[in-house]
């Protein structure tokens, strides 16, 4: 595939590739920073629980303090609550009562959201003693209880292991991709894409050999854990072999943007996919990455529940990299078949223009 920027004198190809590639360093440097210097809170689904003047007491202060922050939902029971957060439909619950407030949290959902429930569990309580010394009341604590329904693992308590894993999974996935693809250069089709999911098996085996029998990191579920990790190599594998069937190193550096630089940063998977700033939590959440983070968690720790959609996301993702993969294989379509008609040299012969200009050398001598 001939450089394009061989058509330019060598002082021109230096002062573009000194304004592209300090570019692409400022943008990547944006996309990791921004999300992770903007995180707050954003529609984050939080239980309620408690008598109503308590409740809405509760959801005034929140109001104020934070607007647009909670997505509050009213709970008639504790127990209910409870099988919410257990379910993945919330993060935690405030239990408000006469002896205090009870603060239901998963740290195993989001480390970070955990800790933010428990300090605005503190701030609610501080208010509640407030407003009942304005009252007149005899001056007395309002008590705060933290309960952790799902805890992560003891041996990585802060999510730390998962989300360190995640950038190089990617980092593989491409990798892999990019040495199947452009390097082995497998052919035809279908042996492309028994590689891609024969490599993305013992990839997953592998991490997860590393960051549950190593660490102690994903606890649970272990056949489901490292389908799990396979699916993530694998969706972001077939992505890439996908684009680079069809546009070669356009579509490798396609996939790099979008799984590198868009769905590491964008996945939320350091905080919560509600904690980053629109519409990065959304968009994180439909790449590979994100996706692949949330499903890791319903899988590790609450037994399944939540990973429908995240699942469904993979598997569109590894659906449209191997429909990409065929196409691509099939002239005119792809790059693949493209490259696949062009003749074979043999070891050690040269190769591109410098091949082509010795062959019309030797012609003309002849001549």
């Amino acid at each position: 595939m001939r450089n394009p920027l061989a058509a330019h004198p060598p002082w021109r190809q230096l002062m573009i590739i000194s304004v592209l590639l300090p570019l692409m360093i400022v943008l990547a440097v944006l996309a990791f920073a921004w999300p992770a210097a903007r995180i707050a809170p954003r529609n984050l689904p939080v239980g309620l629980v408690g008598t109503a003047p308590a409740s809405e007491q509760v959801l005034a202060g929140l109001s104020r303090s934070d607007p647009g922050g909670f997505d509050m939902r009213v709970y008639a029971d504790e127990g209910s609550a409870r099988s919410a957060i257990e379910d993945r439909d919330i993060y935690g619950a405030f239990v408000v009562s006469a002896d205090g407030i009870t603060v239901l949290e998963a740290s195993a959902a989001s480390p970070s959201v955990a800790q933010l429930l428990g300090t605005v569990g503190q701030q609610l309580a501080r208010h509640a003693t407030e407003r009942a010394t304005a009252s007149g009341s005899p001056p007395q604590a309002v008590q705060v209880r933290d309960v952790d329904l799902v805890a992560a693992a003891a041996s990585d308590p802060r999510g730390l292991v998962l989300a360190s894993a995640l950038l190089p999974l990617t980092i593989c996935g491409v990798i892999m991709a990019t040495v199947i693809a452009l390097v082995l250069a497998f052919r035809p089709a279908w042996r492309q894409i028994m590689s891609l999911i024969v490599v993305s098996a013992a990839a997953g085996l592998g991490a997860y050999l590393i960051a549950q029998g190593f660490l102690g990191a994903l606890p649970h579920n272990a056949v489901a854990t490292w389908a799990a990790l396979s699916l993530i190599v694998l969706a972001i594998g077939a992505a890439t072999a996908g684009l680079i069937a069809l546009a070669g190193r356009a579509g490798l550096g396609l996939s790099v943007l979008l799984m590198i630089f868009i769905g590491n940063p964008f996945s939320g998977v350091t905080s919560a996919p509600e904690l980053l700033p629109a519409p990065a939590g959304t968009i994180g959440q439909w790449l590979p990455p994100g996706a692949g983070a949330s499903l890791l968690r319903s899988t590790a720790y609450f037994g399944g529940h939540g990973a429908a959609g995240p699942l469904a996301v993979l598997i569109a993702w590894i659906v449209l990299g191997l429909a990409a993969i065929a196409a691509g294989h099939h002239a005119p379509v792809g790059f693949a078949a493209r490259r696949a008609w062009k003749p074979s040299l043999p070891a050690g012969a040269p190769s591109g223009e410098a091949s082509a200009d010795r062959q019309v050398e030797a012609i003309s001598r002849r001549i």
